[in-house]
């Protein structure tokens, strides 16, 4: 019998890795130490390799849904979809979901925090091919529940973010923003898409999600691209456009940075009083349970964020070299921190009276959950209530237990968008469930 390299390496590796593991970093602080607006931020604590602490992806049994803040309710608006990840409502109230997984990523050479990192996203359920598809729900009589469900567009790459502008759905590709012609109650679209421009894909395009949000007069598409490592480590060369909002102008499609620094920019919003556009970032990781917070911030253009040279402002981190201190001397400080290694993705500004007062102007994030914190974190829905523009006081957990009690993760909440009919929907990939959260009704 012929025992192949790989047949002897795997088991010798996964003993390596979960035994290094049990010797890396375990918090010092609560989850709420990292929130708010000024966040604790203790010295960084780096271990022989990074704290690895994953919750294995098991799915919702068939009674089971995520539980629910005081005053609202939950019910599955939507079910069996494949790694949903993002919503966008059309005007007519029909719902878009892109389902899609990373794509291939081009590194083929071997090393051991590759190999790390492929372990990581197959314990948690993110390593299966990509549906690379829009699916169409529609929810007429507005029970809750779709009772139409179809294939919008396939045979896309990786998709995550749209956008409507007119006649024309534009969506994000791992690689490229495509526009689509679409009319108003259409449930399939056969016409091939347009490139409109090329975003930062391979090499590696290691944060592969592209979001995109149109400008409030339909002129302009800003869209996310993240980082193509955690700091830099894999050379700033592959780092061009990265860690940034692009401006895209529809007409002459030329771009432009609108702001950088941005480790992993993700969700995107319109602040109704100030009209000012807000992301949610993943921040840097393998300095510690408790560093560095993600974050939510209003976007100024021609800001600098700090990414890789420094977090939270002035903060330097000590593993880039070179440093570029005329850099770190104008980097922004976030606005508000959302706790370390949440993976906050979903964002979405709270619409209409259906909710409960207490959440009715205000900002719902959807918190992946993290990887690189010992205990976890994230794994919930919560709202930050803003007040004059700007958040103000303590986030509230709006859906929780994606977590079993022996730490399975039988969901995970990516993106966050409100129904025509005023509920909030919730996408969760390993759920592979679309939730709908209303005020409790008895």
């Amino acid at each position: 019998m012929q025992i192949t390299r790989t047949a002897l390496v795997t088991p010798l590796l996964t003993g390596l890795l979960f035994g290094l593991s049990a010797c890396g970093d375990v918090a010092q602080l609560p989850v709420s130490a990292g929130i708010g607006p000024d966040p604790t931020l203790p010295p960084p604590r780096q271990t022989l390799i990074p704290t690895v602490k994953t919750s294995p992806a098991v799915g919702w049994t068939s009674a089971a849904r995520p539980a629910v803040a005081e005053g609202l309710q939950v019910t599955a608006y939507a079910s069996g979809l494949a790694h949903p990840r993002w919503l966008y409502r059309l005007p007519n109230g029909d719902m878009l979901v892109a389902e899609g997984t990373a794509p291939p990523k081009g590194d083929t050479g071997f090393s051991i925090k590759r190999w790390v990192a492929k372990m990581v996203m197959k314990n948690v359920g993110a390593s299966v091919a990509s549906p690379n598809r829009i699916t169409l729900l529609r929810d007429a009589d507005g029970d809750g529940k779709a009772e139409l469900r179809s294939t919008l567009l396939e045979g896309l790459h990786s998709p995550f973010g749209m956008a409507l502008v007119g006649n024309d759905l534009y969506v994000a590709n791992a690689d490229a923003i495509v526009r689509f012609p679409y009319q108003s109650g259409q449930t399939q679209i056969s016409a091939a898409g347009e490139k409109v421009i090329d975003l930062p894909g391979l090499p590696l395009n290691h944060h592969w999600t592209k979001n995109i949000i149109a400008s409030q007069d339909g002129s302009k598409l800003y869209a996310t691209v993240g980082s193509n490592s955690n700091i830099g480590e894999n050379g700033m060369d592959i780092e061009q456009g990265r860690a940034a909002i692009w401006e895209i102008d529809l007409q002459s499609r030329a771009h432009r940075i609108f702001a950088s620094g941005l480790r992993n920019p993700n969700g995107m919003m319109w602040e109704p009083q100030t009209g000012s556009l807000w992301t949610v970032v993943n921040e840097r990781d393998e300095i510690g349970s408790d560093l560095v917070p993600d974050y939510l911030t209003s976007v100024k253009d021609g800001g600098f964020y700090g990414w890789p040279y420094s977090y939270y402002g002035d903060v330097v981190d000590e593993r880039v070299k070179p440093q570029q201190p005329e850099l770190v001397a104008k980097a922004i400080k976030p606005d508000y921190a959302l706790g370390a290694h949440t993976a906050s993705l979903g964002l979405s500004w709270s619409e209409g009276d259906k909710l409960p007062q207490q959440f009715r102007s205000g900002a719902f994030i959807g918190q992946h959950g993290s990887w690189n914190r010992n205990p976890q974190s994230g794994y919930k829905v919560i709202f930050v209530p803003f007040k004059d523009g700007k958040p103000a006081g303590e986030p509230v957990d709006v859906l929780t237990s994606f977590l079993s009690a022996d730490g399975k993760a039988q969901g995970r909440p990516v993106g966050v968008a409100f129904d025509a009919h005023g509920a909030l929907l919730v996408a969760d990939d390993v759920g592979k469930t679309i939730w709908h959260v209303t005020a409790k009704t008895n």
